[in-house]
């Protein structure tokens, strides 16, 4: 099948075009994008000028930024193409209900991601989990935005949901692998004088969970969750990627580069299959933190 990209940045350079590259279900036929392209692929600066040019692609996957990226959904579910969406599927939960319900209406596939849920470990943890209590845990996801989002103010601004971009993944392993749905308590939100989306956040949830996020990590970045059951102790490392049980290695692999070839071969069968995929879980609890979050004022940021 033949799908276009949309959004030739960091994310799409580095995950999507490689796992695009080697999968069994998916050829790259198209770009838009308003500054990047990749080498040999027709590339186009309007989502509508490539949707007119390519009738052949039958679905197209958006890694634009969250704000700007409903116009550009739209067109693609009114021309009648499936739609994949990087995380966060929305700048806001109502847009991403509304895509649903033209996806349905349209009779089109479409699939909201979460890479992270992809990770090698993710299944063996929820696995271990689902005839355990859950007593108390632990998130520890730090790392530098200068790294990971290079001059990207986007990320700052207000719908650019700062430290949750990368919060939110791990937002999306901790309500696929819970037995029990998990709701926020509170939140306490670090804010640059000079920005309008937080730098650092820290959550509580319900079965004991706190959660701690960064964007200032220097050095060695930290993707860790831990959690005391009735049965023992897990953890997850590396994004979700390693496990250990009691302290001890259980499984996993510690590399990322498995997570977008399995969103792909995911998407590719709901397209075959029909079926949409739309689990706005971790969104929620982002959009909550929003709106119980205490804020603070802290210095301003620079890249």
């Amino acid at each position: 099948m033949k799908i276009a990209l949309a959004g030739i940045g960091k994310i799409a350079l580095d995950q999507h075009v490689p796992a695009l590259a080697t999968s069994g279900d998916w050829t790259l036929a198209a770009t838009v994008s308003r500054h990047g392209s990749v080498p040999g692929i027709p590339a186009f600066g309007d989502i509508a000028e490539m949707l007119e040019a390519h009738p052949d692609v039958e679905a197209v996957s958006l890694c634009l930024p969250p704000v700007p990226r409903f116009a550009a959904a739209v067109a693609v579910l009114k021309a009648g193409r499936h739609l994949m969406l990087e995380k966060p599927p929305g700048a806001t939960l109502s847009e991403v209900h509304a895509l649903q319900g033209m996806a349905q209406a349209a009779g089109v596939s479409i699939f909201a991601t979460w890479h992270s849920r992809m990770a090698h470990a993710v299944a063996a943890a929820k696995a271990w989990l689902s005839d355990r209590t859950v007593l108390d845990g632990r998130i520890t996801w730090r790392e530098d935005v200068r790294k990971w989002h290079p001059g990207q103010d986007w990320i700052f601004a207000a719908g650019g949901m700062g430290v949750f971009d990368p919060g939110i993944n791990a937002l999306s392993i901790l309500t696929e692998i819970l037995p029990r749905p998990v709701h926020l308590l509170g939140a306490e939100l670090d804010v640059p004088a000079n920005r309008q989306a937080p730098i650092a956040a820290r959550l509580s949830l319900s079965q004991g969970i706190e959660a701690d996020f960064d964007f200032r990590q220097e050095g060695p970045q930290t993707w860790d969750m831990e959690f005391r059951t009735d049965g023992g102790h897990l953890a997850l490392r590396s994004g979700g990627n390693v496990l250990e049980i009691d302290g001890k290695a259980a499984g996993g692999q510690d590399s990322i580069m498995g997570e977008y070839p399995a969103l792909y071969a995911r998407m590719a069968q709901l397209v075959r299959q029909g079926r949409a995929d739309i689990d706005l879980a971790p969104m929620v609890l982002v959009a909550d933190a929003f709106t119980l979050g205490r804020r603070s004022t802290v210095d301003p940021f620079e890249f």
